[in-house]
């Protein structure tokens, strides 16, 4: 089964006593920057109903039909998916997985506990902290982050620049729109509008320039990863009322990371060229505005900030 297209998983399960309190934890890598993380606990559970626990949420928290690689540190778990060890109890749990098994393509991957494998290593964390809140010790060192998204992805633990790893996150068709003006006088306006600029044709030039701005945005960004551009489009608006031009940039992928840095590039890129295009006549001219609007594609779904 190839795998580049596929939506990794990890798992984990805990427990103090078996039976006893317990907890279990998945990392679903999708779209952003970090994995989502799941956990949950159980106040008297077994080890191996956290480790189903945790494939079940898993697979819960991703589209019906998607692939899968699932990756978990329980031989039992993975041998009974894949050789079709006997169940002896849990027979609740395996319907539900048996199911989630059915209306997904997995691949089950046996991982060694503690072997250094950082994800599996997390996992085990989030298992471990929400079975010490089913055991009343709060979440204790072993604890996540509450908010990855609170944490600067570009930084490593020390605090030392990275270039974020995206090797495990799916191919999938992702766009973005990004929008930005250009505010300059009336009669400024004009002669864009009329193409009497003595440079030459103000917008048929922002234009290129916009583009080729988005497909060198890796090189001007130094942590952007280079993605392989399926279209790129800058358009313009003359907004006479405001005296000012619109932009707007989309850019098309299919790739393992979003695409909206190279939208916002093409936007601030036509911006300046228009600049420099007009500077010579009209010193005071402003560029402002340039924000996403719009991104599709990727596990976390389509978002639209305005219309």
């Amino acid at each position: 089964m190839t795998t580049t297209d596929a939506i990794t998983i990890y798992t984990d399960g805990s427990c103090l006593g078996n039976p006893g309190p317990g907890g279990w934890g998945a990392l679903v890598f999708g779209d952003s920057e970090e994995p989502q993380r799941l956990s949950g606990h159980e106040a008297q559970t077994t080890n191996n109903r956290m480790e189903l626990m945790a494939a079940i949420q898993g697979l819960e928290a991703v589209p019906t039909g998607s692939k899968v690689v699932l990756h978990s540190d329980s031989s039992y778990l993975v041998n009974t998916m894949t050789k079709n060890w006997k169940r002896r109890v849990n027979h609740d749990l395996w319907e539900r997985l048996d199911a989630l098994s059915g209306s997904h393509n997995v691949e089950w991957r046996w991982v060694r506990g503690h072997s250094g494998d950082r994800w599996n290593e997390a996992a085990d964390r989030l298992a471990v902290a929400a079975m010490n809140i089913a055991a009343g010790r709060g979440s204790g060192a072993a604890s996540e982050p509450e908010e990855p998204a609170k944490s600067l992805t570009h930084l490593d633990d020390e605090g030392r620049v990275r270039m974020v790893d995206v090797g495990h996150k799916p191919v999938t068709d992702r766009e973005a729109t990004a929008k930005g003006h250009v505010t300059v006088q009336p009669e400024t306006l004009r002669l864009i509008k009329e193409g009497l600029m003595k440079k030459g044709d103000v917008l048929t030039i922002a234009q290129l320039a916009g583009i080729m701005g988005a497909k060198r945005t890796s090189e001007l960004i130094p942590l952007c990863h280079p993605l392989p551009l399926n279209q790129v489009s800058v358009d313009f608006e003359l907004d006479e009322s405001n005296s000012r031009i619109e932009i707007t940039a989309s850019a098309r992928t299919s790739s393992k990371t979003g695409v909206e840095m190279e939208a916002l590039t093409a936007v601030s890129v036509a911006a300046l060229t228009v600049y420099d295009m007009c500077k010579a006549v009209d010193r005071g001219i402003r560029i402002e505005n340039i924000r996403l609007v719009r991104k599709r594609g990727g596990q976390s779904g389509d978002i639209t900030l305005e219309e």
